[in-house]
């Protein structure tokens, strides 16, 4: 048997004689298990608003998008589309060809992007589910606008007496001179809205959506250049392995990029808020876990004739240190065992009843990861095994032969 664990596991249970030593386990206890629940509960709330953040561009964002490597367009043609379609994986592809444009209505002015989709542009992003206003229709010279760009320009749906005025400067050859640019030095289009979309505000400020060919032909390019061309992929799909079909299929003039790279700075943006809070509270964990040195003191204080009884008795002065060792890292790890559980009942119960509301009809998002809770008792055991060991240390010859 594990004699110093013996000892140890009866120190946890015991209660000391002097009543000053039994709050400061208590106090110690509770720190341990309000920080281990508090750590839990921020990253848990930080992993769902990075899943709530996200939601908004994997509506948007494709699976995978095809780039050009080089300038702003490239050509996708019938024997470019029958490569991707014999792909297994690729449950539907969509090219688009966007540019930045004038918006003007109502002597009210913009700059933002035009972006020309073809028809299978829904079925390969969410966008249609996006829809507030109106609906997802680009035929007949219609258009969908983000919420802020409706605003701003005083846009209504199906307003066929007020058309939104799309300008965009001509491509030229590099002759600035009134001549080289003829009377009109820019190409426009009327277009009216069939619906109004709404994502989050970046977006919604940033996008005009209009049909294929419409954009083509306001840009002055033919039928198969395209800025990019989206894919969905199926469930089963290995992303690796379809980045290497693709770019085996296009060649070394595209590149392909997936929802993650899209998105870089934004993935980039909530990692480091989410590394940010951790290191914070880990700091705060540090702090209390001081505590943890002090009660194991004043425990030795405490039972400084027994422990020079079982230094008498043959024990080692190693051994008798094991002993508040490991007192410290069970008293550390049932304190965050604890704040665990109770950090899993209150995210479990804001993710089945939503009571945290951030409005009326929306629910404080969080996520519950197994992957939280271990990070979180990792990191209460580090730092118990850390604090254990300082506080045991404190046993000594000196101190057994006083």
């Amino acid at each position: 048997m594990n004699f110093p664990l013996y000892i140890a596991r009866r120190y946890v249970r015991s209660k000391s004689s002097q009543n000053a030593v039994n709050i400061i386990n208590a106090v110690t206890f509770g720190v341990i298990v309000i920080g281990s629940a508090a750590l839990f509960i921020v990253l848990s709330g930080f992993a769902g608003l990075k899943t709530f953040s996200l939601s908004f561009s994997n509506t948007f964002d494709p699976d995978m998008r095809i780039v050009p490597a080089s300038g702003k367009t490239f050509a996708f043609g019938p024997e470019q589309a029958a490569g991707l379609r014999d792909i297994p994986g690729i449950a539907s592809y969509s090219r688009e060809l966007e540019e930045r444009v004038y918006l003007t209505h109502d002597q009210r002015s913009m700059i933002a992007y035009i972006k020309g989709v073809d028809s299978a542009y829904n079925r390969t992003t969410g966008i249609d589910s996006t829809i507030y206003m109106g609906l997802w229709d680009l035929s007949a010279q219609q258009a969908v606008s983000g919420i802020s760009i409706a605003s701003q320009l005083s846009l209504s749906v199906q307003n066929y007496r007020s058309p939104l005025i799309v300008l965009v400067p001509k491509p030229g050859t590099g002759n600035l001179s009134p001549q080289g640019l003829g009377d009109q030095p820019y190409n426009q289009m009327a277009v009216i809205l069939s619906g109004i979309y709404q994502i989050e505000e970046g977006l919604d400020k940033k996008y005009l959506f209009a049909d294929l060919g419409l954009v083509q032909a306001l840009l002055e390019r033919d039928s198969l250049q395209v800025s990019g061309v989206n894919l969905r992929l199926t469930p089963e799909a290995d992303e690796a392995a379809m980045l290497s079909a693709v770019r085996d299929t296009l060649g070394s003039g595209v590149e392909v990029r997936t929802r993650r790279q899209l998105n870089q700075t934004l993935y980039r943006m909530l990692n480091t808020e989410n590394l940010a809070t951790y290191l914070i509270f880990t700091l705060v964990l540090i702090i209390a876990l001081f505590n943890v040195v002090g009660a194991i003191i004043m425990m030795i204080l405490d039972k400084q004739l027994h422990t020079r009884t079982l230094y008498s008795l043959g024990l080692t002065v190693r051994q008798l240190r094991r002993i508040y060792f490991l007192q410290g890292v069970l008293v550390t790890c049932a304190g965050g065992v604890i704040g665990v559980l109770i950090g899993v009942a209150l995210i479990g119960s804001q993710l089945a009843f939503g009571w945290l509301m951030i409005t009326p009809s929306l629910a404080y998002p969080v996520a519950l990861s197994w992957a939280n809770v271990g990070i979180v008792l990792a990191t209460i055991a580090v730092l118990g095994v850390i604090a254990a060991r300082i506080a045991s240390n404190r046993i000594n010859k000196k101190m057994l032969s006083l």
